[in-house]
């Protein structure tokens, strides 16, 4: 029996899916439905999806479409890229890190609706699910959460669209219809479906949609040069960028240059493997530049505990704990690690390829005084053996303690 809902908040793109998930909550809970579209720079124009939740019986005032781009650079992927966040080696976590800011501001606008649900298009096989849903609990667990795929029977394209025009909902045709299942926000665009179903098959060329192949990229390489303050990414070129224009300005040039293009089979939450195939220009730029420069501004024993905490730190992202304590215990450390992040990494891109070919801080730890080759009158190399033989002295011990067993 369906809990009784008097009004619910839905992630509402305006695609097929959520379209056909307005009407149903309309129709299968007798609700009054808030819709809320976030613009993320996904690419797509948000408005129409006004007009959408209009001819389905919305009322204006509620009908949320807001700008969150700078919030989601700014709050979200800036932090995780602080950690040189990846997940599985390579995977730069661009939808994961979405859906915690769309769940917080859609329980938020639940609090000013006095909505007492909310509702997401997240099947029941994927990570999304999760992701949302622990974000709404994390606000206010009183909510009914409402997730139609795993009510209801609606389970392939064939059957939302019989259900779109049995009920009236105007679904544009965009000419052929792409294969492929993809999410798109200013971090990167994603692939699944269609023939990546085969972790075999290689993906068509014309999937592609945000960059150029290495083979026809430029065959001039590009050099830009990136200034970082306290870990983050603050101008290009010397110009200063707001976050959201940092990463759609790198977006564009990692593009031309054929960069960010991954192809991966994934370990889900849920258990299950899936391949996906990734495109983050921007976000390969800024994890080569951001470690280029605190390759000089951070101690050793400091970057190496970094390393040992980010698999932790993106395997919590990946898996929908954002909001949760021990993430923000380990964001607490990393903010502490790049407060001398700061300086410049010059970057040249060709086909493909980042290659950083500078880096300089007023907080660099690198004296060449000490790592020369040459002559230098600050490092006595006869100081090594004493260093060498007292961290070889348990192996000292326990080779003759062995010979003595052997006796």
């Amino acid at each position: 029996m369906k809990k009784a809902v008097k009004k619910v908040v839905l992630a509402y793109s305006g695609g097929l899916d959520t379209s056909v998930i307005l009407k149903w909550l309309q129709d299968e809970y007798k609700c009054e439905v808030v819709t809320f579209t976030a613009d993320l720079g996904q690419g797509e124009e948000v408005e129409p999806a006004r007009q959408k939740a209009i001819a389905l019986g919305i009322k204006p005032e509620n009908i949320y479409i807001e700008d969150l781009r700078e919030e989601f650079v700014r709050d979200y992927v800036f932090p995780m890229f602080r950690a040189n966040t990846i997940y599985e080696g390579e995977y730069l976590l661009g939808t994961s890190i979405a859906r915690p800011l769309i769940a917080k501001r859609q329980a938020e606008i639940a609090a000013l609706t006095n909505a007492d649900a909310v509702s997401h298009g997240a099947t029941g096989k994927g990570n999304d699910q999760v992701r949302f849903e622990v974000g709404y609990l994390a606000f206010n667990s009183d909510l009914t959460i409402i997730a139609p795929w795993r009510e209801w029977d609606l389970n392939s394209r064939e059957k939302l669209l019989r259900y779109a025009e049995q009920h009236g909902i105007h679904i544009e045709k965009k000419g052929k219809k792409s294969p492929y299942s993809t999410d798109a926000n200013l971090l990167h665009i994603s692939y699944e479906g269609g023939i990546l179903e085969d972790p075999n098959a290689e993906p068509e060329e014309s999937m592609w949609q945000w960059s150029n192949s290495p083979e026809s990229a430029p065959n001039e390489p590009e050099y830009i040069e990136i200034g970082y303050a306290n870990g983050d990414p603050v101008s290009l070129d010397g110009k200063a960028l707001s976050p959201a224009t940092m990463l759609k300005t790198l977006n564009e040039i990692g593009g031309k240059h054929g960069i960010g293009r991954v192809d991966i089979v994934e370990n889900r939450f849920v258990g299950m493997k899936s391949r996906g195939c990734y495109e983050t220009p921007g976000g390969t730029i800024m994890l080569k530049a951001h470690r280029a420069i605190e390759s000089i501004c951070l101690d050793r024993e400091e970057a190496h505990l970094k390393d040992e905490m980010m698999p932790r730190y993106a395997k919590l992202i990946y898996n929908g704990f954002w909001f949760s304590p021990e993430r923000q215990m380990l964001q607490a450390a990393i903010d502490k690690s790049q407060e001398k992040v700061s300086g410049t990494v010059r970057i040249k891109l060709y086909k493909g390829n980042v290659v950083v070919v500078g880096r300089a801080s007023a907080n660099s730890l690198f004296d060449a005084n000490y790592s020369t080759f040459e002559e230098d009158e600050v490092y006595n190399q006869k100081d090594a053996a004493g260093f060498i033989r007292l961290n070889a002295l348990r192996f000292i011990i326990a080779g003759k303690a062995k010979k003595r067993t052997q006796k």
